[in-house]
């Protein structure tokens, strides 16, 4: 039985060998040399571009190892700030925040503000990233693009450089995908630090490229797709939660298109989301109503305070009428019970009483009594019925998802331009990071190669015992490795903190 089992842990483990697996607690990865004649056409395609591109890379690389630090300083001093502070900042406010979404486990909501700021679902807890359910396609799909293009940039400068070329290969880490390319050690250690510079530089380079060129995509995106698409008439709903406030026969449904909340006009995303922000900061608008149709429609009811201060004129069990504020020629605080929808979609929007002075017809502006934080907001969606919507206006943000393409025909999807602009972000958000972190000297990242080659051609004049410049080099990399290790642990303290 034990040679028995010997043999087929010895089958096993050729197998692995023959294609280039390798297995381990918490850890798969795959290399082969498939792709190395296509890496060889890369290296070898226009040498002089090549240069060039790769000499535009290094300085970018020198600079962002700077400006890592530089960034990383600034985040820890804010973070340390809001600790110290009784009413800290909000979290998007914080400089490294393209790194945070990479670094923190961060809650549903803020990964919302980073990427969709419409999108509401179950959050699935991945070690290191809270994310919403619907959203983890994305994020595991651009860290993978993200990490194949890095490397990429490894393989091709490499070539260039004259370095052999062993393999590429694709790992998961937990469940974190990633890439490496496998390169010749001794070919690295011989080629000159400038050449070293513009290896190592690339993988931060063309994440950063990638970066631009998804942004490109997303700012072109109404150009891009206009045949096939129009933008700037309203924001398309295509999609609606169970729970969502906004569900219902009078709610919206999947194809509506919303031009208006409140008085403030919805020509995109963007203004549908600036609108419910103003809505939500500002107090509640009120109506115009004459004197007669208030005195024909209200009707006696008791009224009474809530525990938050404000009054309530309605029985808990109207579904239809709400409780309206106004004030009379005397100053004196009226309500009055009134049905929402006759009230609201024959009126204009007013402040005060002297917002509905008109014709010289008496009239007032009566704002509906309501909890705090909650707001009556009317959702014109042509040509259906307006939607009165009673809640918080983040709710509502929350569970509607929308998109600023509408299809030019029918059987055009609705969804893809919102796959298209959602996966641009995450590309933006996750290639920058990478970028960054890769770029700060710190042990095991690119940055201490970076730093180690930058160090051997600035300062092999000044330091001319090599151990005296990898002494300096250490002692830099401890700092940085302790300065992003301090941003990580008080980050993560800040997160599961609050």
């Amino acid at each position: 039985v034990l040679q028995s089992s010997n043999s087929l842990k010895a089958s096993y483990e050729d197998w692995l060998v023959t294609y280039g697996l390798s297995v381990s607690p918490f850890h798969l990865r795959w290399q082969t040399a498939l792709f190395n004649r296509q890496f060889y056409n890369w290296g070898r395609w226009k040498p002089r571009f090549l240069y060039l591109w790769f000499s535009i890379g290094m300085v970018f690389g020198i600079v962002a190892m700077f400006g890592s630090v530089i960034l990383l300083g600034k985040t820890l001093l804010q973070t340390l700030t809001q600790m110290l502070t009784e009413a800290p900042k909000a979290q998007n406010d914080r400089m490294l925040q393209v790194v945070v979404s990479l670094l923190s486990p961060e809650s549903c909501i803020q990964m919302y503000k980073l990427i969709v700021l419409h999108e509401n679902r179950p959050c699935s807890v991945v070690p290191g990233v809270n994310l919403p359910v619907s959203q983890l396609t994305y994020f595991f799909s651009a860290i993978l693009i993200s990490g194949v293009i890095h490397e990429v940039g490894h393989g091709v400068a490499a070539i260039r450089e004259q370095v052999r070329f062993n393999g590429f290969g694709i790992f998961i880490f937990i469940v974190y995908p990633g890439a490496f390319v496998d390169l010749f050690t001794t070919h690295l250690q011989l080629i000159s630090p400038v050449q070293q510079l513009r290896i190592f530089c690339a993988g931060v380079w063309h994440n950063f490229v990638l970066g631009v060129a998804s942004f490109m995509v997303l700012f072109l995106l109404p150009a891009i797709l206009f045949p096939f698409y129009y933008t700037g008439v309203g924001a398309l709903v295509t999609e609606v939660t169970e729970d969502s406030p906004a569900n219902g026969p009078r709610g919206l449904f999947v194809g509506d298109l919303v031009t208006n909340l409140q008085d403030c006009p919805v020509y995109n995303v963007e203004d549908w989301n600036s609108c419910l922000g103003d809505i939500s900061e500002k107090s509640q608008v009120g109506y115009c109503v004459s004197a007669a149709t208030l005195q024909q429609l209200s009707f006696p009811a008791r009224v009474y305070r809530r525990l938050d201060g404000t009054v309530e004129c309605c029985s808990n069990n109207s579904l239809t009428d709400i409780c309206f504020s106004y004030s009379n020629k005397l100053d004196n605080h009226l309500y009055a019970c009134l049905p929402a929808r006759k009230i609201i979609e024959a009126s204009k929007v007013c402040r005060t009483n002297m917002d509905c002075h008109k014709d010289f017809v008496p009239s007032f502006c009566v704002t509906p009594s309501l909890e705090n934080q909650t707001r009556l907001i009317r959702v014109k969606h042509p040509p259906h019925m307006d939607m009165l919507y009673v809640g918080h206006p983040m709710h509502l943000q929350y569970t509607v998802s929308l998109s600023s393409f509408v299809p030019r025909q029918n059987f055009l999807s609705i969804d893809l331009p919102v796959v298209i602009e959602t996966f641009c972000k995450y590309l933006i958000s996750l290639s920058g990071a990478l970028a960054v972190i890769n770029a700060v000297p710190c042990f095991a990242l690119d940055g201490q190669w970076i730093l180690n080659s930058f160090l051997e051609a600035t300062l092999s004049s000044l330091i001319v015992e090599k151990h005296n410049r990898e002494l300096v080099g250490f002692l830099i990399l401890l700092a940085g490795s302790a300065l992003l290790a301090a941003n990580v642990a008080l980050g993560l303290w800040m997160v599961t903190a609050r």
